[in-house]
This record gives structure tokens, sequence and C-alpha cells, in this order.
């Protein structure tokens, strides 16, 4: 494998060793947000949709936003750094913004540093995994519905529990819950569940993660004739679904092929990966 490369707050390091500063906020309290970047081409893709989450969540958390956070500035460092990581195809970026060091629960300040790491991915285009993933719920923590819960933020407990839930149950992934017992998404991705042609994800107000490629899915299946309705998920919906299928930054589409004792077939998710391929091979043509 080729050396690979971060970008500490500006300054280009080899990613082996330490690379972030002692005190570092995102590091000792979870004062932070982060961003998942897919490549394609060794390009970034959606990351103007990254970006603006990027700076709502800034604005939740009460940091100060450099003017310079502009999706420009990102794409060149982001560029950059594949080009010095030699990634021409397929990878995967992290974007974390923390909040500057000093302080401990009260901060010194609200100015903030970001730290951008970038990974290769076998893939240059999305392929929909050919063996369904089995999933269950997740309930022995409750996902919080606060300000804070549509962002991707530091404080990410519940998603390590619930994956760490998932390998000793033999299960590929568990399913995060509400207070009120309403499904929002699994450890790493956002939640559709298809009925009788129609999809079904949880709305924002639900508490569950606003995801960059959920909203191009729902944008892409509207575009194309698939009716698209967010609302809350219940247990019961999953027994009823046709089908289920997580959606993610990097991954594009992972069709779930069961729910306990519940089976699913993975039409509607072949069709939004060949929907999602074509959508990003046409807007990367069209930048060249």
């Amino acid at each position: 494998m080729e050396e690979l490369f971060v970008n500490n707050n500006g300054e280009l390091l080899p990613n082996k060793g330490a690379t972030l500063e002692a005190g570092n906020r995102g590091h000792l309290y979870g004062d932070g947000l982060f961003e998942t970047i897919r490549l394609i081409d060794g390009a970034p893709i959606n990351l103007d949709i990254h970006i603006l989450r990027l700076k709502e969540g800034m604005s939740a958390l009460k940091m100060r936003m450099p003017n310079f956070f502009t999706s420009a500035f990102f794409s060149e460092r982001i560029k950059e750094l594949a080009k010095h990581s030699k990634i021409e195809g397929g990878g995967r970026v992290r974007l974390s913004v923390d909040r500057s060091r000093g302080g401990t629960y009260r901060p010194e300040t609200n100015e903030v540093t970001y730290f951008i790491e970038i990974y290769p991915v076998e893939k240059n285009e999305f392929v929909l995994n050919q063996k369904g993933i089995e999933v269950d719920l997740y309930t022995a923590i409750r996902k919080e519905n606060n300000i804070l819960a549509n962002f991707k933020t530091k404080n990410g407990l519940v998603y390590v529990m619930g994956a760490i839930d998932a390998r000793e149950r033999d299960l590929d992934d568990v399913l995060i819950t509400n207070s009120k017992g309403g499904i929002l998404e699994s450890t790493s991705s956002n939640l559709f569940v298809v009925s009788n042609g129609v999809l079904y994800t949880p709305c924002l107000k639900e508490g569950c993660l606003g995801g960059t490629m959920r909203m191009t899915v729902i944008n892409l299946a509207i575009a194309n004739g698939i009716k698209v309705y967010e609302s809350a998920i219940m247990p019961q919906n999953l027994l009823i679904a046709d089908e289920v299928f997580l959606t993610n930054a990097v991954n594009g589409l992972v069709w779930v092929g069961g729910y306990r004792t519940k089976r699913y077939v993975n039409a509607i998710s072949t069709k939004i990966v060949n929907l999602l391929n074509e959508h990003y091979s046409n807007k990367i043509l069209s930048q060249k």
C-alpha cells in the first residue's frame, strides 16, 4: 500500500505515529464534528451537502465559522491529500472539525481546527452487496433526540455499543432506536423501508442523522418516479416490508436480507444503486 497522509489544520503529515496535538478537544471531550466523504476518481462527491451539514452542526455547537471554510477550500485540500497518498480511484475521507485547545468542560475559545484523513476504497463505483445482511434492534441504549441528533458529532458511543452488540449476537448490524421505540438508523447508515414500491425513511424530527446519501437517494428516487415518505418507522413496519436497505456516504446502499425471521428482496435497492452510479458518472463527465 502507498504511504498515506493526513492534513492537520493545513500541515501535511504521514499517517503514522502521533498526528494530533495534546489537548485536542475532540479527543478529550468529544467536542467536535466530522463528515465521512466518498471519493470517485480521486475527487470528493456530495461535498456541498457535507459542508452545509458541517456548518449547521458547527452553529449548533456554537463554534466560530472561519470564512475560508467553503466547499472549494476543502475540495482542494482533499484532492491534494489524495494526490500525495496516490489515491486516483475510490476513496474515503474523514473531515473533522474540533473546537480549539484550551479549557476543560468550559472552553476558552470557540475557534476551531480541522483534520483530514484519507483511505483507499477498493471499488471506484457503488456496488450492491451480493448477500443481504442480517439485522435486529438495539434497545440497551436509546439515541437522544435533541438539537445535535441530526449531525455527526464525536459523541458516538450509542453507535459503538450497538456495533459491539451486533458482533456479540452474530449480526451484521443493529438498528438504533429512540425513546419512543421508533427505528432511526443503523450503527453507520440511514434506513429505508420499501412497501409496495414506495420508500419510507425516518424523518429528521424523529432524531435520525441527516445523511448526505439519504438526501441523494430521496432526490434520485423522486426524480425517477418512486414515491418517498418521511415518517416514523416502528418495528412492525419491518415485518410487513418487502425490502429494507441502508445508506451511507461511502457504501452507497447496503441491502438487508433479514430481520429476525423476516426475509427481504433487493429489487428497488438494485435500481437505486444503478441510478446512483449513473448520476455520479454524469456529474464527473460534466466536470471534465
